[in-house]
């Protein structure tokens, strides 16, 4: 008895033995197929991906704040990237103009002997603006260009040009006329229509405007300001539209009248005339030799205080 119950507990405990087997074997084939192991997961190459081949992408959660795509920029913040170097960074805003038209620092500790350069009744000719923005390049110089809608309209290509090249784009009325004494509707449409065009050509519309002569009057400023531009006129003129092609020493009168009304923060009146090009070198390096150096217009608000 004793031989035969021994035989039948061992059957027993065999059989029971099988039996756990076979179940544990095939629950962990069920899981393998469920979840691969880490070391899979980490040592999986991601297959390349062609440029035509859109991967499919798991639903995910919603984007915390700082992962949100950024709101759209403002039409000043949108122009004062700094494009020529493709950086997106924002240009900080540092100065202001004050109700004489010259640029001040915003804060303590800012450079207050700069200058901002300005050209105005462009676009005319290729053979003018290269060497301009050469000379602007060499000494590291940004302008605001204040262009006529009717010599954009004549030639697009020049103020692309002129925008291609780093030059900023302000708006100097359609026909160049006074606009002072002028109708409402008559000022909204010489300032918009220049909006319109340069925006078309170049994808931003100006945001410096000014008025023909100087002579924008109340209305002007209230288009201005719907357009969100920066009304200005001047603060040092370079007298360079009261020199003729015959005259000798023009560069020398240049410069003397220039420096005759410098001043920190001067906003200075030239145009795109072939002999204010022929001087410009020397101008610049002249205000660089006086310990000024050339504000960037897209560092200045667009709100006079």
């Amino acid at each position: 008895m004793g031989k035969q119950t021994a035989v039948l507990l061992l059957a027993a405990f065999l059989l029971v033995s099988c039996s756990n087997s076979n179940g544990n074997s095939k629950n962990t084939v069920q899981e393998s197929n469920l979840q691969p192991t880490a070391a899979a997961t980490e040592g999986a190459t991601t297959p390349a991906i062609s440029e035509n081949t859109k991967p499919e992408l798991s639903p995910s959660p919603e984007p915390s704040p700082t992962e949100a795509a950024p709101a759209s920029p403002s039409p000043h913040t949108a122009g004062n990237e700094d494009t020529d170097t493709g950086n997106t960074a924002e240009i900080p805003l540092l100065y202001h103009m004050n109700k004489n038209y010259d640029l001040i620092p915003n804060e303590a500790g800012t450079p207050k002997k700069v200058v901002l350069l300005t050209f105005d009744d462009g676009p005319k000719d290729a053979k003018l603006i290269n060497p301009m923005m050469d000379v602007l390049d060499k000494h590291k110089a940004k302008a605001i260009f204040f262009v006529n809608g009717y010599r954009v309209k004549e030639h697009p290509e020049l103020l692309k040009l002129i925008y291609d090249r780093g030059g900023i784009i302000g708006n100097h009325s359609w026909d160049h006329i006074i606009l002072k004494d002028k109708p409402y509707a008559t000022v909204k449409k010489q300032l918009e229509d220049v909006q319109n065009i340069v925006k078309e050509i170049t994808g931003d519309a100006p945001h410096f405007f000014r008025p023909p002569h100087g002579a924008g009057g109340d209305v002007g400023r209230k288009v201005a300001a719907e357009n969100e531009m920066l009304y200005m006129t001047w603060s040092v003129g370079s007298l360079d539209w009261e020199m003729k092609e015959s005259e000798s020493g023009k560069t020398e009168k240049l410069i003397k009248n220039i420096t005759d009304q410098l001043h920190s923060g001067s906003n200075i009146l030239m145009h795109e005339l072939p002999w204010t090009v022929e001087g410009l070198d020397a101008l610049l390096s002249t205000l660089e030799g006086k310990g000024y150096s050339f504000i960037d217009p897209r560092s200045i608000e667009l709100k006079m205080r």
